[in-house]
């Protein structure tokens, strides 16, 4: 019997009860949070399900690790792991100095093509907030992966590609800029069929669990063809795929055009009594505004590449920082999906067992969702969120607590399986 996940042609996964998953440990702290998160995932999926189900580890290799042991950064068999095996997780990377690879993240993501980064993000009773009320906070930022100013195409001051691709907008398009030696420049892209493909997993994934409102994120007021068509792209998409269960502030515009304000209130409130969700749109600066006072109207996020990294990280903060923050990339048509840890390798605390390795386990809990066993993952968020009630937590929540007590990395581990 196989141990790899498969997919049907319905673009259903398929998970053995003895399955393979690939691992990347990490860079920095990444190999302490990893042997802590791995023994919770072992003792939450042997208590779930009897020990009838279990991963085995296949470890690949990425980072210093990989450039150390074979002189590559990312190696060509670990990319061809990740799309054989369908699933994987990751500790934290160290991006390469100088040239070659700008970042390993990125390039596993343009490799694989995981268009959708999505980061849920919810506060734990107890974790410290620098907000009134992190309770509030319950949103899923689906945040574009692979277009935007991401994609990376851009060219250093004085050189000869800047100079052709200034003289080209300057000359044939006549484009009026101050140009300079002292200009770099960088390009956006944004496509239809990659706004569409975000928005339409983000869709999906409201249905499928019940929120109650999608949020289009954008800067259309001022990129009117890149990030205002990602919103009209949206509000098409909305209407002409899941119209029967969806209703947009596009078409509460048009009826307020056409019959008044009282008619497109009154038909957005019997859209909401019937269960509708409703699509809206907000401006990105006014949104990290709005956040801040009423985050409660918010509940699914998309948005493009740029503004989901300023979104997803002032969200964690607000809920406990980024060291207890998950994040998943997926493409929902191949199947193909990494889980990661979205904080950095913080080098200087390597093999000092200290730091917190909540990322990495919830990062397992989306994982665990996606591959369909949800009991071991909701055991998890359970012990998890009874651990960190207890103030028995690592040192970036001891230091922010009162009368905690501080573990270390392993310690907490050891906590949260005693809770499951």
């Amino acid at each position: 019997m196989s141990d790899k996940i498969t997919i049907s042609g319905s673009g259903k996964l398929n998970v053995p009860d003895q399955v393979s998953i690939p691992f990347i440990i990490g860079d920095g702290i990444g190999p302490d949070i990893w042997h802590a998160s791995v023994r919770v995932f072992d003792a939450a999926i042997a208590k779930a399900y009897n020990n009838q189900r279990k991963i085995n580890w296949l470890e690949v290799l990425a980072g210093e690790k990989a450039f150390n042991e074979t002189g590559n950064w990312l190696p060509e068999a670990t990319l061809d792991t990740f799309k054989e095996y369908f699933v994987g997780i990751k500790g934290p990377l160290t991006t390469p100095i100088g040239g070659g690879i700008r970042s390993l993240n990125v390039a596993l993501r343009k490799e694989l093509d995981l268009y959708v980064c999505q980061r849920p993000t919810k506060w734990y009773e107890g974790v410290p907030s620098p907000v009134k009320h992190p309770e509030k906070v319950d949103m899923v930022v689906f945040r574009e992966n692979t277009e935007d100013i991401y994609a990376g195409i851009e060219f250093a001051a004085g050189t000869a590609e800047a100079r052709r691709i200034q003289d080209f907008l300057k000359d044939d398009l006549s484009v009026d800029y101050n140009f300079t030696n002292t200009t770099g420049v960088g390009l956006k892209f944004v496509s239809e069929e990659g706004s569409k493909r975000l928005i339409r997993a983000a869709i999906e994934f409201a249905i499928a669990e019940g929120r109650k409102s999608i949020t289009i994120v954008h800067k259309g007021n001022i990129m009117k063809y890149t990030e205002g068509a990602f919103k009209n792209w949206g509000y098409q998409l909305a209407e002409s795929e899941f119209g029967n269960k969806l209703y947009t502030w596009n078409q509460w515009e048009k009826t307020k055009e056409a019959s008044g304000a009282d008619a497109a209130n009154a038909e957005q409130k019997a859209a909401e009594a019937a269960g509708k969700i409703i699509v809206k749109d907000i401006i990105a600066d006014n949104f990290l505004q709005q956040i801040l006072l009423a985050p409660q109207d918010y509940d699914v996020v998309a948005t493009l590449n740029l503004n989901g990294d300023y979104i997803s990280d002032a969200l964690a903060a607000m809920v406990g920082g980024i060291g207890i923050a998950p994040g998943a990339n997926i493409n929902y048509k191949t199947g193909h999906a990494i889980f990661e840890a979205t904080h950095g390798t913080a080098p200087r605390f390597a093999n000092t067992d200290s730091m917190n390795p909540c990322s990495v386990i919830l990062s397992g809990v989306m994982m665990l969702d996606y591959m369909g066993w949800s009991e071991a993952a909701d055991a998890i968020v359970q012990a998890v969120a009874e651990t960190i009630k207890e103030k028995t937590v690592t040192v970036d929540f001891y230091n922010l607590m009162e009368d905690a007590t501080l573990l270390k990395t392993s310690e907490f581990a050891n906590k949260v399986i005693e809770k499951l």
